[in-house]
């Protein structure tokens, strides 16, 4: 075969190829164009809605030992520069917040270690506000619990179990924090309750106040239990009225600094 008819049939085969190809790609588009049109995300798919389960907040936000959780200072300023933006100094259990189990542990999981698969789960909400407004210190317990499966059926392991005392309407309150003499006062959970929770293996607790325990705690039995055993928990969640007892999604977007024992979090539920 001569020299040119070599490179001719080379040519051809090469156009063959590329032609073949260019058809595959051309298909293999107009499929995944088409999936794309027919097969939407799941939660776009659903006709719900999204609750903001966070507040925000400041350094006058309430926090656990009454010192600002949060302090602003300017590092650049509008004025000369065309753009602004903070210094902050943040402490890390303050605002809607993350308990990781390092918080209570020397060497537990930290927050940036905390599973992906544990910040995407079903959320439960047990609603204590009656006893709430009856007693100040009210904890959830395992009666509440038994009630709430009762009603509502079993809670799914790797769920997100939470307590709704209507303790979110007081946050611009004192009473959010303490009594009128300044005594701690809050409702929370009872370690029975996270106890039974644990078994049910039950990922994360939540509670709309300053602490996973009661305010009149002495002993903080739930944060030494809950935490070290590799769970975590959210302190002061917002909005918990808003969403029915099962059938939320909740969405916790854990901060991820090395070594954390916790931090402020986006926290969203979808319904």
């Amino acid at each position: 075969m001569c020299d040119a008819c070599l490179i001719e049939n080379i040519k051809s085969s090469m156009l063959s190829r590329r032609s073949l190809f260019t058809g595959a790609a051309a298909t293999t588009a107009a499929v995944v164009a088409a999936g794309l049109t027919t097969a939407k995300p799941a939660l776009a798919q659903a006709a719900g809605r999204v609750v903001d389960l966070t507040h925000a907040y400041d350094g006058a936000f309430p926090t656990f030992d009454g010192n600002p959780g949060i302090l602003y200072e300017p590092a650049v300023k509008f004025e000369g520069n065309g753009y602004q933006l903070w210094k902050l100094t943040i402490f890390e259990h303050t605002g809607t917040h993350i308990d990781a189990p390092l918080h209570f542990s020397a060497d537990g999981t930290s927050v940036a270690d905390l599973a992906p698969e544990q910040l995407i789960c079903p959320l439960c909400i047990i609603d204590v506000t009656a006893k709430a407004a009856e007693d100040p210190n009210a904890m959830v317990e395992p009666a509440d619990i038994e009630a709430w499966v009762s009603a509502n059926g079993a809670i799914p392991a790797g769920s997100c179990v939470a307590m709704n005392s209507g303790w979110g309407a007081k946050v611009a309150s004192p009473d959010f924090r303490n009594t009128a003499d300044g005594k701690l006062a809050f409702p929370g959970f009872s370690k029975a309750a996270t106890d039974m929770l644990a078994g049910l293996d039950v990922a994360s607790i939540g509670v709309d106040t300053l602490s996973l325990d009661p305010g009149n705690s002495a002993d903080f039995a739930v944060h030494f239990s809950w935490l070290p055993g590799g769970r975590f928990g959210i302190e002061n969640l917002a909005n918990l009225d808003q969403l029915p007892a099962t059938g939320a999604t909740i969405f916790i977007g854990a901060p991820k600094h090395k070594t954390g024992t916790g931090g402020p979090a986006r926290i969203m539920a979808v319904v």
